[in-house]
């Protein structure tokens, strides 16, 4: 009885890894991106150094991204099977955030150390700011407002 458990507790847990793992991210060739979404990793990408492609799926979508090295700084474009641009995720310096935002950020990390500051932009405008934080040892992440305010949820 007891070997059929472990055995049952075995399946279950290597399902649920399985299960995880198949969630995540898939890099792909550029080749193998539909056209549209091609079009756009392409306008998106002029003047920068393309680091890759790939694709996941979030909340049953499909979705995007390629990741771009602009400037000395990350930027990362999502973009959805249809071509359009959902959402960017570029690198921002934290000396050059609007005052409010840098006090929102450095508010929310606590006694940590903000070691990468990126701004979100949804539909052309910056939704949030979201900072990586290190806390002894630990990294978690922190966001803020175009204003510098806590989120009531997280974007």
């Amino acid at each position: 009885m007891r070997l059929a458990m472990r055995w049952t507790y075995t399946s279950i847990l290597v399902f649920c890894v399985v299960g995880v793992a198949t969630a995540t991210e898939r890099k792909l060739a550029k080749t193998s991106l539909p056209p549209a979404v091609l079009k756009t990793a392409e306008e998106q990408s002029k003047g920068a150094t393309v680091l890759g492609y790939s694709s996941e799926k979030e909340h049953g979508q499909v979705e995007y991204e390629v990741q771009l090295r602009l400037n000395g700084h990350s930027k990362d474009v999502t973009i959805s099977p249809d071509g359009q641009v959902m959402e960017i995720e570029e690198e921002v310096k934290i000396e050059e955030l609007p005052a409010q935002v840098k006090a929102g950020l450095l508010t929310q990390a606590k006694k940590g150390t903000i070691s990468k500051v990126e701004s979100l932009t949804k539909h052309g405008a910056i939704v949030a700011y979201e900072a990586q934080v290190v806390t002894a040892g630990k990294h978690s992440e922190v966001q803020v407002g175009p204003d510098g305010k806590a989120l009531e949820y997280e974007e």
